[in-house]
């Protein structure tokens, strides 16, 4: 069963959470445009699932899709076990390759003053853009 997209989100400068824009186009060896992240490198385009997203709600933080700064917020794929080097598709042309599961936060977060943890660093994917495409909201994501 696929999963889908819940929520595309950017932000101009990093550091920032990022806002849902509802739809966008990823360019290849690039990531999304309008995103302060976007650029060459193994981290074009982050994913966190709004499952992991709940477990942070169920603590009584009140964020949502973009707080935790990825670019694409899914639903129904278990992203953090999906091995390195997955490709997987998002609507009918874009294609990611997992390059890394999870980052080393530098700095702790404002979510990290907030709860005590945070889960980017654990759950959230990043990827490199095999092939672009535009992208929105409700779009089906399909291990390949």
């Amino acid at each position: 069963m696929p999963g889908k997209v819940i929520a595309v989100c950017v932000s101009e400068k990093k550091g920032m959470p990022k806002k849902n824009v509802e739809k966008g186009y990823v360019r290849e060896d690039y990531g999304l445009e309008g995103d302060a992240h976007s650029g060459k490198g193994l981290r074009q385009v982050s994913l966190l699932a709004v499952e992991s997203i709940a477990k942070m709600q169920a603590k009584g933080l009140e964020v949502g899709p973009g707080d935790f700064a990825e670019n694409i917020t899914t639903e129904g794929l278990d992203l953090v076990s999906l091995p390195l080097g997955t490709h997987i598709r998002i609507g009918a042309e874009i294609i990611l390759e997992i390059t890394q599961i999870g980052k080393e936060c530098h700095t702790p977060c404002s979510i990290y003053y907030r709860a005590g943890e945070c889960i980017m660093p654990k759950e959230g994917i990043f990827t490199r853009v095999i092939k672009g495409g535009y992208l929105k909201v409700g779009d089906a994501i399909v291990q390949l």
